[in-house]
């Protein structure tokens, strides 16, 4: 007599329906672990492929130098950057002047403010105050309207201003804003460009902002705050031979001993992506050893079902031995009664991890992308999570006497 699949995962199915309460608390462990697991991956994969789209957007041939790096991990760390002597923009005119490899540089500082046009006004609008390659490096800043700054504007401190497609909408919805007053600060600004609308990113709108002159906003703000300066190369493949020459200027500039910190960060693109990187990676693996957690408890309560089982069904086996089912058939029926019950597991997981996934992407900024490959692996460690802690049980069943089972009550 043999035992065939489909017959062994009715009878799985079969339970199931019969002890449903019984049937969830046993599969609540592998539900678990596959949902996390195809939830997390579909959550990290969507913020990769976002995170890289929007910092790949400020230029592969383009670094930047700043005092503080981009992700300072302790106060210590703080405290020892706060020690370094803040750029300046004559730090990046020298570095335009004597880096070979260098195709241009800009300045930038920025802090928050009141922005006005009559008598409404936005709060908590960034204020940047820019050199003229600034619009033209990194993420392009392209203008839906007007014009850029020119050197005459940066060199006499104008009184312009380019204002974001957020403070257009909010502040002149209908009206063209060329040549319109708009005050910072209570300070006034005829407005001349109008940038085009980029997004957000991760739920922060990139478009409140308004750019100001460098000259004028040290007039007004003052020159003491370091200077956020932006390099790019002639090509690419060179960025890092830019990179070395401007930290030979730098350091020349700072007079810095060759055993000392150089005083100051360089970061890229690819320095983003790295980090960027290496905290999802560290994200995945601490929810890989969670998830795993769970799928082993799982299995154990599946073990334990699967033992209850054999002693409910052990007339059944005696049955089926008697009429001629052979210890391998016995084996190869809880064995797939086994792996069935986890796949059903797997499933729901499964499903369950898709749909909380897309519930995030609708209701938050997070990106979400779907792997197909993440949602096999899940029902893939669901079947061997089964097929693992199913050996014990079946093994007992298999080797159950056929004239003990048949006298069992």
């Amino acid at each position: 007599m043999n035992i065939n699949l489909t017959e062994s995962s009715k009878i799985a199915l079969n339970a199931l329906r019969t002890h449903k309460l019984r049937s969830f608390l046993t599969l609540l462990g592998v539900i678990i672990g596959v949902m996390t697991v195809i939830t997390v991956v579909s959550i990290i994969e969507g913020l990769d492929a976002y995170v890289k789209n929007q910092v790949l957007q400020f230029g592969s041939d383009t670094f930047s130098v700043q005092k503080f790096p981009n992700f300072v991990t302790s106060f210590e760390q703080f405290l020892e950057y706060n020690k370094r002597r803040d750029l300046t923009v004559e730090d990046m005119k020298a570095i335009e002047e004597r880096c070979e490899k260098c195709k241009a540089a800009a300045a930038v500082q920025s802090k928050n403010g009141t922005v006005k046009v009559g008598t409404q006004s936005i709060e908590d609008v960034e204020i940047r105050g820019v050199t003229v390659n600034a619009p033209f490096m990194g993420q392009i800043m392209e203008l839906s309207e007007g014009r850029h700054f020119t050197d005459f504007d940066i060199d006499h401190a104008a009184h312009r201003v380019i204002i974001g497609a957020d403070v257009a909408e909010k502040l002149l919805a209908g009206r063209d804003p060329i040549g319109l007053e708009l005050k910072i600060n209570e300070v006034p600004f005829e407005i001349i460009g109008v940038a085009k609308k980029t997004g957000s990113f991760f739920g922060q709108s990139l478009d409140n902002f308004v750019r100001i002159p460098m000259t004028m906003y040290q007039r007004i703000f003052g020159a003491r705050d370091s200077v956020f300066i932006q390099i790019q190369a002639y090509r690419e493949s060179e960025v890092p031979q830019a990179m070395d020459e401007v930290r030979l200027i730098m350091r020349s500039r700072q007079h810095t001993p060759y055993n000392k910190d150089d005083g100051f960060s360089m970061e890229t693109a690819a320095t983003f992506i790295d980090l960027w990187e290496n905290f999802s990676r560290g994200i995945f693996v601490v929810t890989i050893a969670i998830s795993s957690i769970a799928l082993v408890v799982g299995g154990v309560v599946i073990m334990n079902i699967m033992l209850v089982s054999v002693r409910e069904r052990t007339r059944e086996i005696g049955i089926r031995k008697a009429i001629g089912a052979r210890r391998r058939d016995i084996l190869v029926q809880f064995m797939i009664e086994a792996i069935t019950l986890s796949g059903v597991g797997g499933l729901v997981g499964a499903l369950l991890g898709l749909s909380i996934a897309f519930v995030i992407s609708a209701l938050s900024p997070l990106p979400v992308t779907i792997r197909w490959w993440s949602v096999l692996m899940g029902m893939g460690l669901a079947s061997s999570v089964g097929l693992f802690f199913g050996i014990y049980p079946a093994s007992r069943a298999a080797k159950l006497d056929p004239i003990v089972a048949l006298r069992f009550e």
